[in-house]
């Protein structure tokens, strides 16, 4: 019995396989277009007649709406099965490529990145769940994480690199077109190789109350929060959208403290491994995002990168995830467990964030941006995966989808909030630079220096908050996961012998 069962498990695991590379393409697509529309900004400018304030819907459009629909999405997967929920996100993430590369007009490019937005969020919030129930070893999970977190983080840098040369080279509607054919490759591979999981359900009714309030309390904070670079954080309309916001959010909660079957079971966030990993990693990413926002804007106004060179400048950051990530983490994290790599990793992130507050005017790439950048490159790669581990190692199969959604949300909203206030800090030293009689670019680097340094403070309380609060979370997993392994141990045999019938 045992061996012709050993032909259909090795198709089996082919088949998990390939459906990683499958998620792991829609990943592709979503981590592209987070920086891919950067470098084409000034093109999408000329062509379409964007004033400056309009330009920036271009982004706003794609960031309010994916932000806003992670947990929803992440839900509905396990409500209604994960398969189902991706596929149809993959499906619209496509078609509104397709609508943004023929947009003739600055309103229709904001809508179809608008439902971009919403095609991403559904298909990313359930892909950690899918890798999560396909892959339940610890060497393999750990193996299909570090190729997700790859694609994840190394994703953003190959859109410079992608952005800059379809740009530079075609025309900025090829930065949306590319997506067309790896949308309907994933389509296609996706119906066929992943398995769908039994949902939930629906049978008692949606929760269309608690759905509503918090996707529209995430739609209105997410807005003010992006707006606020523009507007001011102490303006009415930041001010005002974020107490809305808040108020949503609030009888949101109520609700959900009340219904029968809520959207967001509340007894989620009463696991600490995913709550305080999902602030953590927040917190990283918020570091990072100081580095491919504004590290592309000093090699491009300060060094005169063009568009290409920029993108070629943060391949070397993309390799360094690449080695530590297709295999090296992987082993190290199944060998010294997830804490030991935490540790010297984010201390990495620190390390290169403060080298960055170094550079000045005069700054050569290979000494004073490149070690920077192998160690960021580096230590995200090696502390990325051991948070994504921790953060679904006591999740209920059953909420896989809602936790994963909520691991998505924590990096999405801490992100966006961080930018907005590196951009306000960064326009406020500039010109403080500037009234002092300091060069436009010198007054640019002085305020990127605020903005890496305070991404290397929120990367130094990641690191704090790991090494004391999450320790002891991860530690309890550890402990949990230890009185598994030995309960299946002890069974093992009678495993055997029943496979012998």
């Amino acid at each position: 019995m045992t061996a012709l069962s050993t032909p259909q498990s090795g198709i089996s695991n082919r088949r998990r396989w390939i459906a990683l590379v499958v998620v792991c393409l829609a990943m592709l697509m979503n981590a592209l277009d987070g920086s891919i529309v950067n470098v084409a900004l000034p093109s999408i400018q000329h062509d379409l007649h964007f004033s400056q304030a309009n330009l920036t819907w271009v982004v706003d459009a794609y960031l309010i709406a994916f932000g806003s629909f992670l947990l929803l999405a992440g839900r509905l997967g396990d409500l209604l099965g994960r398969k189902k929920v991706f596929l149809s996100g993959v499906a619209l993430f496509t078609l509104s490529s397709l609508l943004c590369a023929l947009a003739p007009s600055q309103g229709w490019l904001i809508t179809a990145r608008f439902l971009q937005g919403i095609g991403g969020a559904v298909s990313t919030s359930v892909i950690v769940a899918i890798i999560v129930t396909e892959f339940t070893g610890v060497a393999e999970r750990a193996k299909a994480m570090s190729a997700y977190m790859f694609v994840a983080v190394g994703g953003g840098s190959m859109g410079l690199l992608v952005g800059g040369f379809l740009t530079q080279n075609v025309s900025w509607h090829w930065i949306f077109m590319i997506n067309v054919p790896i949308g309907i490759a994933t389509l296609v591979l996706g119906w066929f190789l992943i398995r769908e999981n039994e949902g939930l359900g629906v049978r008692h009714g949606l929760d269309v109350t608690g759905s509503a309030l918090l996707t529209l309390s995430l739609v209105v904070g997410i807005f003010a929060i992006v707006k606020a670079s523009t507007y001011g954080w102490l303006s009415l309309h930041t001010v005002g959208g974020l107490a809305i916001a808040v108020a949503l959010l609030s009888a949101f909660f109520y609700v959900e403290g009340r219904v029968a079957r809520p959207i967001v079971p509340l007894r989620i966030f009463q696991l600490k491994s995913l709550t305080i990993s999902s602030v953590v990693r927040g917190l990283s990413f918020s570091a990072m995002y100081a580095v491919f926002f504004f590290g592309a804007l000093y090699l491009e106004r300060v060094l005169n990168f063009g568009p290409l060179a920029t993108g070629l400048a943060f391949l070397p950051m993309t390799l360094a995830m690449a080695v530590m990530s297709l295999g090296a983490t992987s082993k190290l994290l199944v060998r010294f467990g997830a804490m030991k790599l935490l540790i010297p990793g984010m201390s990495a992130v620190v390390v290169g964030l403060l080298l960055l507050t170094r550079t000045d005017v005069h700054s050569g790439y290979l000494t004073a941006v490149l070690p920077a950048f192998l160690l960021l490159g580096f230590g995200m790669s090696i502390s990325a995966v051991p948070l994504l581990t921790i953060a679904m190692a006591d999740v209920p199969r059953d909420d896989a989808g809602l936790a994963s959604g909520i691991v998505n949300v924590s990096m999405w909203l801490a992100s966006s909030t961080a930018l907005a206030i590196f951009g306000t800090l960064a326009a406020s030293k500039t010109a403080s630079q500037l009234t002092q009689g300091r060069s436009l670019a010198e007054a640019s680097v002085a305020g990127y220096h605020v903005t890496f340094f305070v991404g290397a403070v929120l990367a130094a309380s990641a690191l704090t908050l790991t090494a004391t609060v999450l320790r002891s979370a991860a530690n309890r997993e550890t402990l949990a996961n230890e009185a598994s392994a030995a309960l299946v141990q002890e069974t093992s045999g009678e495993i055997d012998v029943l496979e012998g019938f």
